[in-house]
């Protein structure tokens, strides 16, 4: 396809477009929008290729054992100040009872929409494979979206609209790690974190305020309260460059690392004028727990997936620590996702997950968190309806402090005992890998496996245990220990036995998928993300080929004044 020519200049170089051309992308793509990111980058990117580097080095630090993650002592005074409270709640954010979270595909646009919860998380991270299409496209239907001029058809000419109530829209873009290929400035690929929040807030912060709400986001993969300070400051200047009201931004961060879970307090604190609370994202949150502490020997590595849950002491600690900051401080504590997608066919399946789910929002409700996630629409009456239950007509439950909530930083790091291990569940985490990244690198990101509702934390969990059990020569249940060559010998079995169940035409889909599985578990080092090096190897317009080093992903970090680090990516 041609490719578009837009460009605008400033005193920070030319914003170049190097995406193909589509229909409507000249609607967001416009060279006002693009100005306004470059002031974006402009004024942060420094900082952003610092906080990233200084991240790494911790992390060389921890699996050095140099270093014990704790409450941080120069932070002190925030903790114990009595009187500081984050900003009341926005319109539009005051009752958050369910929220729904999915893409911003055209489709789950309008079924979000539909879905009867009070918010929308429309995601452009982890449930978005960051294809440049789907990138921009997310931009069109969040921008029809907000507009109230959105509907679809399917291939099968079946028709979506809106119809009644739409609940409140709140916008996720992508972390700070990652990078935006398709757009740079003098050669150097934008923060994707900074495209997605410009070009979003750039076409969309009047409009949303004009019709009652305002520009709203979840903010992900934080680390510590100096990267909330940078999302405040990108902010501030951004309410500034287009005239709009301080404080009418809100973030709600999501508390997915465990070194975030050290610094809740503060992070609110940095946000506080912006702030509309925090939510416990579990599954990266168990993805942080192993990346972590993957090095740092076998006291460190957990059961399989399946069994670490919300009760597993180490989560338990986190989520009450988690409502405890919140409504110690005036801000919202949300809860994790239900991810199950009922299946039609299979009734009695789908009438035990959704009392399993009824369950677990029963405990985030008598918690005192103020709401919770659903991953798909038949999940929202059943979230709604407990929370219901607790909440009556009140919006929420910041009066409930816990006072008698005490965590200590031993109890956010306690592992699991005697963590089972066996070769099925090796070959679960292999499988499903390989599942998700085969729809992935084709450019999806929200995957249902086995009656769940997968995103990018799927892989992160999997191949982070993979590799951290490879590491740690764990046992299995059955006196094996996990080794490279164990590993490796599964992955080609599993390969092979899904492409023999899926004939010729996932073949390729599945090699993608095991070169990738294979580049973020077997190798030496545990890279931090997987999304990084497969984004530049498979999706992006023109895929990065060869050996690529860890420099090759960060290209977007080379600011003039911003160092680099030779520590793991």
């Amino acid at each position: 396809m041609a490719t578009t020519t837009a460009t605008t200049r400033g005193t920070n170089g030319a914003v170049q477009v190097r995406g193909s051309d589509h229909p409507r992308f000249d609607e967001i793509l416009t060279p006002e929008a693009l100005d306004f990111v470059r002031q974006l980058d402009g004024a942060f990117a420094g900082r952003r290729a610092e906080l990233l580097q200084a991240r790494r080095a911790r992390q060389h630090q921890i699996s050095a054992g140099r270093e014990e993650l704790d409450f941080l002592p120069e932070t002190r005074g925030v903790r114990e100040h009595k009187s500081w409270r984050v900003a009341e709640p926005a319109p539009g954010l005051t009752d958050r009872r369910c929220e729904m979270t999915g893409p911003a595909s055209r489709k789950l646009t309008v079924n979000a929409l539909n879905s009867g919860a009070r918010v929308w998380m429309a995601d452009l991270e982890d449930a978005t494979a960051p294809t440049w299409f789907n990138v921009i496209d997310g931009q069109l239907n969040l921008f029809d979206a907000i507009r109230g001029q959105i509907d679809f058809t399917d291939e099968n000419g079946k028709e979506y609209a809106v119809r009644g109530q739409t609940p409140t829209i709140v916008m996720r873009p992508r972390g700070w790690h990652l990078c935006e290929k398709h757009l740079s400035v003098d050669g150097r690929p934008l923060p994707a974190s900074l495209v997605d929040f410009g070009l979003y807030f750039f076409h969309n912060a009047q409009e949303l305020i004009e019709r009652g709400a305002g520009p709203y986001f979840y903010l992900p993969k934080l680390e510590s309260h100096l990267e909330a300070r940078l999302w405040n400051d990108v902010f501030i200047l951004a309410q500034d460059l287009l005239g709009i009201p301080q404080g009418t931004i809100r973030a709600t961060v999501l508390i997915e690392t465990v070194s975030a879970a050290f610094e809740m307090e503060e992070i609110l604190y940095e946000l506080r004028d912006h702030s509309s609370g925090l939510n416990a994202g579990r599954w990266d949150y168990i993805f942080s727990y192993i990346r972590t502490f993957a090095q740092r020997g076998p006291e460190f590595v957990l059961p399989e997936r399946a069994e670490v849950t919300m009760t597993t002491p180490f989560m338990r600690a986190y989520t009450e620590l988690l409502v405890k900051t919140c409504h110690k401080r005036g801000a919202h504590a949300i809860g994790g996702m239900a991810a199950f997608v009922p299946d039609r066919t299979d009734e009695a399946a789908a009438a035990a997950a959704l009392e399993k789910i009824r369950a677990d929002k029963e405990r985030e409700a008598e918690d005192g968190f103020d709401g919770s996630w659903v991953a798909h629409p038949a999940l929202v009456p059943a979230c709604t309806e407990v929370f219901d239950q607790v909440l009556g007509e009140n919006p929420d439950q910041r009066s409930r402090q816990r006072p008698e909530v005490e965590v200590t930083a031993s109890d956010l790091l306690t592992g699991v005992p005697d963590p089972t291990v066996t070769e099925s569940g090796v070959r679960t985490n292999i499988a499903v890998s390989l599942r998700y990244l085969a729809a992935w690198t084709a450019g999806t990101g929200a995957v249902a496996i086995d009656n769940l509702m997968e995103d990018a934390a799927t892989v992160e969990i999997s191949r982070g245990q993979l590799w951290q059990w490879i590491r740690n020569r764990t046992p299995l249940d059955d006196l094996r220990v996990v080794t490279r060559q164990l590993v490796a010998d599964l992955i080609e079995e599993e390969a092979g036995r899904l492409t023999a169940e899926g004939g010729p035409e996932v073949a390729e889909p599945l090699a993608r998928a095991r070169e990738v599985l294979e580049y973020v578990a077997l190798g030496e080092y545990l890279p931090g993300f997987f999304t990084n090096y497969a984004y530049v190897r498979y999706l992006i317009d023109k895929p990065m080929t060869g050996p690529l080093d860890k420099e090759d992903l960060r290209m977007s970090e080379r600011v003039p004044g911003a160092g680099q680090s030779e520590d793991a990516a």
